[in-house]
């Protein structure tokens, strides 16, 4: 029977997946759930150690979303999106980093973008309305999505982005592709660029007359795949460890998937939360009430979110029980003096270049260890370090980090963007004049 979707607020109405990728907010302005998440089979135990990462993704699609997509097809998307790399890099003992950052656009983002994007087509293979694509982003998403989208036939992608609060050079991953992809500036914080996507959403009438869809983390087709490299890392770590994955965490899209993970049966020591000054998460950990504010601008900026959209799905997880996700997660945040701090200091311990997401995630994984000294920590290194030159250069020196081609070639590139208020009509009317 396929897979069918619920919406974290009504766990008893339930959508099929073309609605809940397509439409992807559900209309109570929860967020869509796979009704049955079951652990994989013993087969696929007795031989994990031997899949690659495609053919893991392969069978974890296949469970999640219970024949909802053809075998065939399916396998045919995993294999096109997750067709590079995920290494596993030893620093020290007990201490690994998982590099994310080795497809199209140089960040982890990639995986459920690409994922996301093949997707979409199969299931509008036989529509005949434009889909539009809106995307709120606090820097490494919109480039993801933009790339995976570009001159996709069917398909138009609207990008929204906090003017001045994302880097250079994604910035102009963001704003130099042309054809498909409009980006807006808008003038305000990433927390107000969702904001007008998710309203949008929930103008029902509007976003079926406009055939809106969402690349945000909202949509559960983006957050599946990136399920898939915590399977990755763990087959890599000697037989019998049970890693604790440190997560950079902004809106907590790659931590949900990593529960995920472990619902379909996967062992996991604990999951650690890192924050900038943007601490919502770890002090609901801590104190048990959750607190969404507005975010502060860090230089760890894909993560200044201060309303995490997935915490609605962390806690559907969890029974909305804090004691059990406290159970199972851990969080701590860390200013930019520190962060700047542990990019130098790491460099020089370890050789290794940490950009700045993950040098937040490297500090709270020597704070977990501090805790508990036999924990083997893997942390996500989410972005490569050319995507936030200005930061590397500031702390290790110019010239002390390579600029890959694909993107040293967008240097020269013309931004073009619509500057846009952060105002709810103001963008209704904008997306009814390209209506």
């Amino acid at each position: 029977m396929p897979q069918k979707f619920y919406s974290t607020k009504s766990p008893g109405q339930f959508v099929d997946l073309k609605e809940a990728v397509l439409r992807s907010l559900p209309a109570d302005n929860g967020l869509y759930m796979p009704e049955y998440i079951e652990p994989l089979s013993a087969h696929f135990w007795e031989n994990w150690w031997d899949l690659s990462l495609p053919e893991i993704g392969f069978e974890v699609a296949k469970v999640i979303f219970r024949d909802s997509v053809p075998e065939e097809q399916l396998e045919k998307i995993v294999h096109q999106s997750a067709n590079f790399p995920a290494p596993l890099v030893t620093l020290k003992e007990r201490e690994h980093v998982l590099e994310l950052f080795h497809g199209p656009t140089l960040a982890f983002k990639d995986f459920g973008a690409r994922f996301m994007a093949r997707l979409m087509g199969w299931l509008t293979r036989e529509d005949e309305e434009l889909l539009t694509v809106l995307v709120a982003t606090s820097g490494d998403t919109g480039g993801a999505v933009a790339s995976a989208f570009h001159n996709v036939p069917g398909t138009r992608v609207v990008i929204l982005y906090p003017k001045g609060k994302v880097s250079d050079l994604q910035e102009k991953q963001l704003t130099t592709l042309g054809g498909n992809i409009t980006s807006l500036e808008v003038d305000g914080t990433f927390d107000d660029c969702q904001r007008l996507v998710k309203s949008t959403f929930l103008k029902r009438e509007m976003a079926e007359d406009l055939n809106l869809t969402s690349a945000n983390s909202i949509n559960i087709s983006r957050l599946v795949p990136q399920s898939f490299y915590y399977f990755e890392a763990a087959r890599k770590l000697p037989h019998g460890v049970k890693p604790t994955f440190v997560i950079p965490s902004g809106n907590f899209g790659n931590l949900t998937a990593g529960l995920l993970a472990e619902k379909l049966g996967l062992e996991v020591e604990r999951f650690v939360a890192a924050t900038n000054r943007n601490d919502v998460i770890p002090a609901y950990l801590q104190e048990g009430e959750y607190r969404p504010r507005p975010s502060v601008a860090t230089i760890s900026n894909a993560m200044d979110v201060g309303a995490p959209s997935n915490f609605a799905r962390m806690e559907d997880i969890f029974g909305n029980e804090w004691k059990s996700m406290r159970a199972r997660v851990a969080g701590f945040s860390y200013d930019d003096q520190m962060t700047r701090e542990a990019i130098r200091r790491i460099k020089v311990e370890t050789g290794y270049t940490l950009e700045p997401h993950g040098a937040v995630g490297w500090l709270a994984a020597e704070e977990w260890r501090k805790l508990n000294p036999e924990a083997q920590t893997v942390v996500l290194e989410t972005a490569h370090p050319a995507k936030f030159l200005d930061v590397m250069e500031e702390e290790l020196g110019e010239g002390a980090v390579a600029i890959p081609k694909r993107l040293g070639c967008l240097a020269n590139l013309e931004k073009v963007a619509i500057p846009m208020a952060p105002d709810e009509e103001v963008f209704v009317e904008w997306l009814r004049s390209i209506g």
